[in-house]
C-alpha cells in the first residue's frame, strides 16, 4: 500500500513508526538482553528467536557494531552481545543510530518523495514535529531492560506468550 507521495504506507518512512529495518534492529538487540550475561549469541538463535531473516540480521548487527551497543566475537563460541546493560539502551538511540538518515529530514509526514509543494508554509509542519517529538519521547524513556520486564508481565498474564 503507498500512500499520496507514492511511499511505502508500511515502511515507517515518516520515522513515528519504525521501519521494518528499525523493527529487526529492536528485535535483534532485544535478543541479546535476553542472553545478557551468558556470552554472545550466534546470528542463527537471533533469527530463529526474533523470524528475522538471517542475511538481513547480518546486515543489521554489523551496523550496530558502529553504534557500539553491540559487540562481536568470532569463532566457535563466537556471536554477538551488548556492550551494555539492557537498563542503559534505549530504544530512540537504536533507532536514531538506525534511521540516522532520515533523522535529518525536515518534515516527517509531507506527502510528496522529492520536494514538497509546501515547503516553508506547511500547515501541518508544526504537528508533524510535535507528534515525532513525542513519539520519540517514548522511545527515548524506554530501555531494553524496559521492554524485558513488559515481556516477562505479559508471560505472566498468558503463558502463551513467548516473544
Amino acid at each position: 500500500m503507498t500512500d499520496a507521495g507514492g511511499r511505502n504506507a508500511e515502511s515507517g518512512d515518516d520515522m513515528l513508526t519504525p521501519t521494518k529495518k528499525g523493527q529487526y534492529a529492536l528485535r535483534a538487540v532485544y535478543e541479546l538482553a535476553k542472553h545478557q550475561g551468558r556470552g554472545p549469541t550466534k546470528i542463527s538463535a537471533i533469527a530463529d528467536a526474533q523470524a528475522i531473516p538471517h542475511r538481513f540480521l547480518e546486515v543489521i548487527l554489523h551496523q550496530l557494531k558502529g553504534s557500539g551497543l553491540v559487540a562481536s566475537k568470532r569463532g566457535f563460541y563466537g556471536g554477538y552481545l551488548l556492550t551494555r546493560p539492557p537498563d542503559n539502551i534505549t530504544v530512540g538511540e537504536i533507532l536514531r543510530y538506525v534511521h540516522k538518515e532520515m533523522a535529518a529530514a525536515e518534515c516527517v509526514a509531507c506527502i510528496s518523495v522529492k520536494s514538497c509543494p509546501f515547503e516553508g508554509k506547511c500547515a501541518f509542519s508544526a504537528l508533524w514535529q510535535r507528534a515525532k517529538t513525542a513519539v520519540f519521547k517514548v522511545y527515548d524513556d524506554t530501555t531494553l531492560q524496559d521492554l524485558l520486564d513488559d515481556n516477562d508481565a505479559v508471560k505472566v498474564l498468558d503463558p502463551r506468550c513467548v516473544a
